[in-house]
């Protein structure tokens, strides 16, 4: 089973990965997470590249960067472990990249984008995304006493399109739309309860 989690920069992913790998190591479940950019040689390299090296680059390249990152942890990590019939949990995934290149950055057409998803994800698609919905004024207050990476500092326009973004994809039906206002324990039990659904 394929996990992803979604949701602009402060909306909790990383809390709630946290507690979900708590959760499965109790219950003695077999799972990895990976997060987006990165979980792999290659993949971390670039993930340096995006949001580290460079303040100024032009928003296509960024969109295929992205992609690049991408198809080489699907084929890399994550596919071999779907095959053993593993549980893989991914911290973004290919709507980050609809939300952020395609409705943020505006990099290509939405129907290029989409296509450049089901290439450089090999195919592969979660079967349960869990979107952490948070207006963006309330997670720039989560987020502005840290060290910002070149995405972070996009600013407020760049993260409320992004905003629309996600609200556009939330209506797929594998998207599960958590309030990520809520206490990190009140979401932790929804996605349990949804995961149990799933899993019996």
């Amino acid at each position: 089973m394929l996990i992803s989690f979604e949701g602009i920069d402060g909306c909790g992913k990383s809390t709630q990965i946290k507690l979900l790998k708590a959760y499965f190591r109790d219950k003695g479940v077999k799972f990895s997470v990976f997060r987006e950019p990165g979980g792999t040689e290659i993949s971390e390299k670039i993930r340096n590249l995006l949001l580290h090296e460079t303040d100024d680059m032009d928003p296509t390249t960024e969109l295929l960067l992205f992609s690049a990152a991408r198809s080489q942890l699907v084929a890399e990590e994550i596919i071999p472990r779907l095959k053993k019939g593993e549980i893989v949990i991914l911290d973004r995934f290919y709507d980050s990249t609809t939300a952020y290149q395609g409705y943020g950055r505006k990099s290509a057409k939405l129907s290029h984008i989409e296509t450049l998803n089901k290439l450089a994800t090999h195919n592969t698609e979660p079967e349960i995304t869990f979107y952490l919905r948070i207006d963006p004024k309330e997670a720039a207050k989560r987020t502005q006493r840290g060290i910002k990476d070149r995405m972070e500092k996009a600013g407020e326009d760049f993260f409320r399109e992004v905003y629309s973004g996600y609200d556009m994809l939330s209506r797929l039906e594998r998207f599960e739309v958590i309030d990520a206002t809520k206490s990190p324990e009140e979401i932790h039990q929804k996605i349990i309860q949804r995961l149990n659904k799933v899993l019996n």
